[in-house]
């Protein structure tokens, strides 16, 4: 069995976005596409509670069919990882699970399965997780209220990539940053196979601004290389959305 290629767009950000279209409408046609939006919100160390701006975090994320986590700064880097493996592995049970439905009927999925079946699947999905090639393109809000957490961002990216490393499969990463200086995001990392490099491009990067969360999660899609997604969303869904 072979899963291709899983790609995801990692999400990071502190806040609710204030410009542009539903970012929980463009995470569900990002989805269609293949490709998993997933989601950190970001909480400063000494509040004591979620701040209103947070709640979209889940939508989009269950939107984009992925993965959400709330998390306070010095928690982040251990949550970036897990996210990313979380997704993976649930992208994974989704392609077990159309397998078995083709062999075994319509009503089948994985947790219906015996005991000791369910495990050899299991083991599966694990090997595939190990194995697959992965892309993921991280989406940094840079607004002025991620200014002071931008080191631990930077941090936590470093560690991903080395985590994701010690795979036998393949992986790209991309990063970017919004909002951009004339777009809605602006290239940081091009695909690269690793992302230790970036210490020195997070040190250059001006935060400030609006959060156009919505649009620079469309433009981030289009870096997956899919052109005919910019014709298909101008002419479909961009009026779908204009009217909700």
């Amino acid at each position: 069995m072979q899963a291709g290629t899983l790609k995801q767009v990692l999400l990071i950000t502190d806040g609710c976005s204030n410009q542009g279209e539903d970012p929980s409408m463009v995470a569900s046609f990002i989805a269609e596409q293949g490709i998993t939006v997933n989601v950190i919100g970001i909480l400063e160390d000494t509040q004591s509670e979620q701040p209103s701006g947070l709640e979209e975090v889940e939508d989009i994320a269950a939107n984009g069919q992925g993965v959400s986590q709330i998390v306070y700064q010095q928690a982040l880097t251990q949550t970036v990882q897990t996210v990313t493996k979380q997704a993976m592995t649930e992208t994974l049970q989704g392609v077990v699970n159309g397998e078995l439905k083709q062999i075994l009927g319509q009503d089948t999925t994985m947790e219906e399965l015996p005991p000791e079946q369910r495990g050899e699947v299991m083991e599966v999905v694990d090997e595939l997780g190990e194995t697959c090639s992965l892309e993921v393109l991280v989406l940094v809000d840079t607004s002025a209220s991620m200014t002071n957490k931008l080191p631990s961002v930077q941090e936590a990216l470093v560690d991903l990539s080395i985590s994701m490393n010690a795979r036998m499969g393949d992986n790209r990463f991309a990063i970017y940053q919004f909002p951009g200086r004339k777009k809605p995001i602006q290239k940081l990392v091009d695909w690269t196979s690793k992302l230790e490099s970036i210490s020195a491009i997070f040190s250059r990067i001006s935060s400030g601004g609006v959060t156009p969360t919505g649009p620079a999660l469309r433009e981030a899609m289009y870096q997956f290389g899919k052109k005919s997604l910019r014709r298909r969303w101008r002419r479909d869904d961009l009026t779908d959305i204009e009217e909700a």
